[in-house]
């Protein structure tokens, strides 16, 4: 009996993903653990395997199509079951061995409608996805000369957005003509921070405190680190980042009120610290969740933010753990591109976030009329008002200072 392969739901707030590539042709034969197509959520990848035996009888969505969580993607089963059963739309399924041979173009005009926009182009000349399309058409640009990437040369989305963005020879072209300006669409992660960042600053009362701590006892445990990584002795590349998020930590068990959510009329303070890091990758910014990063110490946590990082890095990051609500603090670090001092936007609702700077040489007493320079690095906090008050933010954020100055590992 023929069975359906249905769109996987990565977590519960996917409500759609993007099919990347088909590994498998319509007539091809697979077995069970045989990669069928590769699919991507708006910050993460995935691969999904034949979960049968038998021939892949139809797919019905291309590649580059945005196909909703658990609708049917495809049919495997015996060369000459039908498959009209399984066809996107359909609200009845009669037995498989029963049903009668439906083409698609003789489905309802409500069912051919899902179906138009999944399986078939609408432009009889030109092999283009029903997405790919309708983004040329909304941008304007004429898709009559590109040459598709996708299966028998059918245009697909990055073939439009690679055109938009000038990669291709007709939008070269153009520019050469005298075109001032490129303009290219905004990507699904792209349009996720946007809304996200706007809606933060639009909906909070942040406000940001900036202080410095000396970092010398980091600097020396992060020399010997590296000196013992070298003769083979340390086995854990603890950066300073690490040793910053693990500072983090215990100041925000001392001071709970910031390892919380603000939920408009109440205010959820947590007993664990799930941290949040924010991670740049080629896709945007992510900001995955290490779970109960109290109960780790200083190794286990280095493993674990590496881990995530390089997870979100690789687009195979769990969907769960970069909503919003799956941290409770967060930690940005731009310290390596050089920024002195800025201002981080809470991922709300949390209730605040810090923003790492990177690390200057300041004058300062060294004790016995000796002054010599010592260095700072910079700490930006940034906090919503409607749940923390000033003085505790200033405690919170002099405790993280603390916390560096007497680091000890």
């Amino acid at each position: 009996m023929a069975i359906p392969v249905i769109m996987p739901k990565q977590g519960q707030s996917v409500e759609t993903c993007i099919i990347t590539r088909w590994y498998k042709n319509t007539g091809d034969s697979v077995k069970t653990g045989d990669l069928l197509f590769s699919y991507e959520t708006d910050k993460a990848a995935f691969e999904l395997e034949s979960p049968g035996d038998g021939f892949l009888l139809e797919t019905f969505f291309d590649e580059g199509a945005e196909v909703p969580v658990l609708m049917n993607v495809a049919v495997i089963g015996q060369k000459g079951e039908s498959v009209s059963a399984f066809i996107p739309g359909k609200t009845a399924a009669p037995p498989a061995e029963t049903a009668p041979s439906v083409k698609k173009e003789e489905v309802s005009k409500q069912e051919s409608a899902v179906i138009q926009a999944a399986v078939s182009s609408t432009d009889s000349r030109i092999k283009i996805s029903p997405r790919a399309k309708r983004l040329a058409e909304n941008k304007g640009l004429n898709y009559n000369r590109l040459q598709g990437s996708g299966p028998n040369g059918r245009i697909i989305v990055n073939d439009i957005e690679k055109a938009l963005s000038g990669s291709s020879e007709m939008t070269k072209t153009v520019r050469s003509a005298g075109t001032e300006f490129t303009e290219q669409p905004l990507s699904n992660v792209r349009k996720l921070i946007a809304k996200a960042m706007y809606s933060s600053l639009q909906n909070s009362a942040q406000l940001t405190h900036h202080m410095s701590a000396d970092v010398r006892r980091l600097l020396e445990t992060r020399s010997k680190i590296k000196a013992g990584l070298a003769a083979g002795t340390e086995k854990n590349d603890i950066t300073l980042n690490d040793m910053i998020c693990w500072c983090v930590i215990r100041a925000l068990k001392k001071f709970p009120e910031a390892n919380s959510h603000f939920l408009g009329d109440s205010i959820k303070t947590f007993h664990k610290v799930h941290l949040g890091i924010a991670v740049d990758t080629s896709r945007g910014l992510m900001v995955p969740a290490v779970k109960n990063a109290e109960k780790m110490n200083l190794p286990q946590l280095s493993k674990e933010l590496k881990m995530v990082a390089d997870a979100c890095r690789k687009g195979n990051i769990d969907p769960e753990l970069i909503k919003s609500t799956s941290a409770t603090f967060t930690v940005s670090n731009l310290g390596n591109y050089g920024v002195e001092m800025f201002t981080p936007v809470i991922n709300l609702p949390q209730a605040a976030i810090l923003g790492v700077c990177t690390i200057i040489y300041r004058p300062a007493d060294l004790g016995n009329n000796t002054f010599g320079f010592v260095p700072y690095i910079g700490l930006s906090l940034t906090y919503d008002h409607r749940a923390i008050d000033g003085g505790p933010a200033t405690l919170f954020l002099k405790e993280i200072k603390e916390q560096i100055e007497s680091f000890n590992y």
